[in-house]
């Protein structure tokens, strides 16, 4: 990605001349990108004992190993490259360096600067938000980075904020919207009842984090006290430019945010924002990374519970630092019976936010209908886009084997994405367009392709016994073995509607009993 970006920016500089506004770029981008500086806010460290977590060089040297060679060098200049190929002979040396950083809670500042390049979101950028900032930090630092990463992770509880399914080991995408379908179609099964979704937008989520803030919120949680100094210090006086081109920004120095090219940074924000649960029962707010969605279970049309949570949020959010974008939070409301009433819209701020019938939901099209034709559409249509390039590919002599890998990465990969979640709710007309395109690529690929309703048993099976071995799963009780004398046997969830009997879970339940 970073030699097109490099090829990109070479192209620019031969096509066209420098203006002023290529030199103005960069500062003005560097202001934007740290709007959210806060200044104000005191950095204190309190006094407290060295911090006794120390790496060996042996844990170092592997880390080393573990570098992508292809990962763009930082502001240091040290290319992965050489950190991957040298790392027997560099593991003593670093190996001291992290543990006296660590023994003083504190981080050199050539391994905290940051060079901001900025990627246009979109092919006609008409404001400085049009920009989305790619960090490049020192490959050094994110290998640090990642020792105490896994040592943080070790040690926090594994009941902690069950309904954030990023950065965790066994879960994904497919759990977060297998787990809000699941709790939309319980409630729906009900009568009289519908469901509210508000998809909550934050502006720069990770840029808004309170370094101060956090470490309470580490401490909390049991980490060692001169850790979170470590945390403190490593977030603070952190120098950034940006740079276009050959024209760099002058350095800002940022006492406020997680930088977004640091391998510690999504940990953080997780943690940062562990205690954003719902207050209520008959609320739930699912997390992934930063994208956030609420969802309200009605009966009898009392939305007072589901109110009071948003407003809740939305002061949590001010106490927290982190700013909701109202103009970009969608609500989407499900509600399936004959006579239905006049919903009355959600305020955020004094802001109306506004009501859609889909909504893009962590990469899948999810309807107010919770059908899946605008899914499948727009995934056909991709995908086809893709069969023009195994055309192509065929064209030019590359074997069967190629062809079938190419298929497997670009076009199956699409087809397949969270499948789990809303495949067994597909019409006869969907799967038909569907595995249409598994055909036609089979056709060019000249070798057998699995059709996609043996990927999809295959998938929920195996999900089904990763949930099961993972007592800490949110959907782990779902799976009720039975009696001793039925070995093997789940009890199976009662369903009045289709949409419910087709979902995953029930469809998960069924193949484990079948299997035995």
């Amino acid at each position: 990605m970073w030699q097109g970006l490099q090829s990109i920016t070479d192209y620019r500089k031969k096509s066209s001349p420098v203006t002023d506004q290529d030199v103005l770029l960069p500062g003005r981008l560097n202001n934007f990108f740290a709007r959210f500086e806060d200044n104000t806010v005191p950095l204190t460290w309190p006094a407290t004992k060295t911090c006794g977590l120390s790496f060996t060089a042996a844990e170092v040297s592997k880390t080393f190993k573990r570098v992508n060679p292809r990962k763009a060098a930082g502001p240091d200049g040290i290319p992965s490259r050489a950190l991957r190929a040298c790392a027997d002979q560099l593991a003593g040396v670093f190996t001291d360096i992290f543990n006296q950083s660590l023994y003083q809670s504190a981080v050199p500042t050539c391994f905290k600067r940051a060079t901001i390049v900025p990627v246009p979101k979109k092919a006609k950028v008409t404001e400085l938000n049009d920009y989305r900032p790619v960090a490049l930090t020192s490959v050094i630092m994110k290998c640090f980075e990642r020792l105490v990463k896994d040592h943080i992770t070790s040690t926090l509880p594994d009941t902690l904020d069950p309904l954030q399914f990023a950065y965790r080991p066994n879960r994904s995408t497919d759990d977060a919207i297998s787990t809000t379908l699941h709790t939309a179609l319980t409630h729906l099964d009900k009568r009289n009842t519908y469901v509210r979704m508000l998809f909550i937008d934050y502006s720069s989520a990770f840029n808004t984090i309170v370094p101060s803030k956090l470490v309470i919120k580490l401490e909390t949680l049991g980490l060692d006290p001169a850790l979170c100094n470590w945390v403190l210090d490593f977030l603070t006086g952190r120098p950034q430019v940006v740079r276009v081109g050959n024209n760099i920004s002058s350095p800002l120095i940022l006492n406020t945010g997680a930088p977004q090219g640091c391998v510690l940074s999504p940990l953080l924000y997780s943690l940062f924002t562990h205690d954003c649960v719902a207050t209520h029962a008959s609320n739930s707010i699912i997390k992934f990374a930063d994208d956030t969605t609420v969802v309200g279970l009605i009966t009898n049309n009392d939305e007072t519970a589901y109110r009071e949570e948003v407003r809740a949020l939305a002061v949590w959010c001010q106490e927290n630092n982190l700013t909701l974008n109202v103009n970009k939070t969608k609500e989407m409301i499900v509600d399936f019976r004959k006579q239905q009433r006049e919903h009355p819209p959600i305020h955020i701020d004094g802001t109306v936010v506004e009501r859609v019938a889909s909504f893009k939901f962590l990469g899948i099209h999810i309807t107010d209908k919770l059908n899946w034709s605008t899914h499948t559409d727009s995934i056909v249509k991709k995908a086809q886009q893709r069969l023009f390039n195994l055309r192509r590919l065929k064209k030019f002599g590359l074997s069967p084997k190629a062809l079938t890998n190419f298929y497997r990465c670009t076009i199956e990969s699409i087809l397949a994405g969270c499948i789990t979640a809303w495949y067994g709710n597909c019409t006869a007309l969907n799967r038909k367009a569907l595995q249409r395109v598994v055909r036609s690529a089979q056709r060019i690929t000249g070798g057998k392709l699995p059709a996609l309703q043996d990927t999809y048993t295959t998938r929920c099976y195996r999900k089904a016994i990763k949930i099961i071995k993972d007592i800490n799963h949110p959907s782990h009780c779902l799976f009720t073995p039975l009696s001793s004398r039925r070995r093997g046997q789940y009890r199976c969830i009662k369903a009045g509607t289709e949409r419910l009997k087709n979902s995953f879970y029930l469809k998960a339940i069924r193949l484990l009993n079948s299997h035995h």
